[in-house]
């Protein structure tokens, strides 16, 4: 489905332009686990760049949510209620993925994701009393962010699209989930292609514009 917005075309789904559309790229995995992505109303904005749209498309079963404060969220309520649920945060006890199959329990596994700079995360954090009693995830990975078009507050930090990756692999190590080699290798292409036509935009600002006056000719 498209959209328009002023005088350019922008498509629905992966809320970006048609001329920079990213929705052939995606890998759909479908997972037992529920997704449950936060974002914070600042980061809802950056559509472009917003790597939690991304992820939320890549997974059919998540479910994403904007706001601040989800004290009284009934969905999200509910979501809490019904599975056996952990928000990625790390802390001192945060249950580490890597090394730690987290299922206990026969209700189906919940991942609360919050995808929003550390100072917002952590005020949607101090003011969400059911994401406090959440019990926390964390994971240890070798990998560094391929997000070159934003300066990240350490080499250490991953996108939301690129710390999903890791939690993938490592529910599938657990045989948590079934996911194909194939799948986890193409997950990130979305935000891959992303970053490459950012760049190529950067480096070579005409020829976005050429592209942009092609598409609108037609």
């Amino acid at each position: 489905m498209k959209t328009y917005y002023g005088d350019r075309e922008k498509c629905y789904n992966c809320f970006r332009p048609k001329s920079s559309c990213m929705c052939e790229y995606f890998e759909k995995i479908q997972t037992q686990t529920k997704f449950v992505i936060l974002i914070h109303p600042k980061e809802f904005k950056k559509v472009k760049n917003n790597t939690g749209h991304f992820t939320h498309k890549s997974l059919p079963n998540s479910e994403l949510f904007m706001g601040i404060d989800f004290s009284n969220h009934r969905r999200i309520n509910e979501i809490i209620a019904t599975h056996e649920s952990f928000i990625l945060f790390p802390s001192v006890n945060a249950i580490n993925l890597t090394t730690t199959n987290p299922k206990k329990s026969e209700k189906p596994l919940a991942i609360f994701l919050i995808d929003s700079t550390w100072a917002c995360t952590k005020k949607m954090f101090t003011l969400s009393l059911n994401l406090n009693k959440l019990r926390h995830m964390s994971f240890t990975t070798s990998r560094t962010s391929a997000y070159e078009i934003k300066v990240q507050p350490d080499e250490a930090y991953l996108s939301t699209i690129e710390s999903t990756l890791v939690v993938l692999e490592a529910l599938d190590k657990h045989k948590i989930e079934k996911i194909e080699t194939v799948q986890l290798e193409n997950f990130l292409n979305p935000f891959l292609e992303m970053i490459k036509y950012q760049k190529e935009l950067i480096n070579n600002p005409k020829s976005h514009a050429v592209r942009f006056k092609r598409h609108t000719s037609k």
